[in-house]
């Protein structure tokens, strides 16, 4: 039955949109409940249009749909909290968060707790402080949900990480004692420990911890570039 693909008042985050037809728009949304999902905003490039100036990215919205396709058919859309102020950098961040999610997460693949992480980053961001550290807690968060073994407590061949040791890190297998591997990240102990216990204060934690993550970003994404990571370039980061 028709009715019973509607899906009501569903907390959701506008991941990102594009032109559909002459007066619509194709919106990619992160819902709770259901994943990421693409629904069609009917006339919503009218100026008129009720959707037209719901369609933020970055703000916790909720969203009423329905259909049994891919493609599903979004009825409306309101605000399910306070609109979040994003800004410069923090907004540029904001896009990053979002054009991973676009290239890693599949469509209609629920995550519940990768939306809860999502929100917390969003969060993070509107208080624009400590950007670097939002970004690598999500980006080892996005992985570690998406399946990806991302090894920080144990080598690979089962052994505890030594605080004192210097580390090669592959995507592929984890870190190995050693320096020095193409194809691979140095990184030391004391850093994979401070980032399996979420503790990002050692600035030479915070500086490694990016070159791990952007690494093993660019391994998953692939050869196609990051659109967002030229915004980067600008702001340094």
């Amino acid at each position: 039955m028709a009715s019973a693909s509607k899906k009501e008042n569903q907390n959701i985050y506008i991941l990102h949109t594009y032109p559909f037809k002459e007066t619509s728009l194709i919106v990619e949304m992160l819902s709770k409940e259901f994943g990421r999902i693409a629904v069609a905003a009917k006339g919503a490039r009218r100026p008129r249009s009720s959707l037209r100036g719901m369609l933020l990215p970055l703000q916790p919205l909720q969203a009423t749909w329905s259909g049994l396709n891919e493609l599903k058919t979004l009825h409306s859309i309101e605000w399910s909290d306070q609109f979040l102020s994003i800004e410069g950098d923090a907004l540029i961040c904001g896009f990053y968060l979002n054009e991973l999610m676009m290239r890693l997460l599949p469509k209609d693949d629920p995550h519940p707790a990768l939306y809860d992480h999502y929100h917390q980053a969003v969060l993070a961001l509107s208080k624009n402080k400590g950007l670097s550290v939002t970004l690598r807690r999500f980006e080892l968060r996005l992985l570690q949900e998406l399946g990806y073994q991302v090894p920080l407590n144990n080598d690979i061949h089962g052994r505890i990480i030594d605080f004192d040791k210097t580390y090669i890190y592959h995507a592929d297998s984890g870190p190995l004692e050693g320096k020095g591997l193409e194809g691979s990240v140095e990184i030391s102990g004391k850093t994979l420990i401070d980032m399996a216990a979420d503790n990002y204060q050692d600035p030479l934690t915070e500086k490694q911890s990016k070159q791990l993550m952007r690494y093993l970003i660019n391994h998953y994404t692939g050869d196609k570039p990051l659109h967002s990571k030229q915004l980067f370039m600008a702001a340094g980061e």
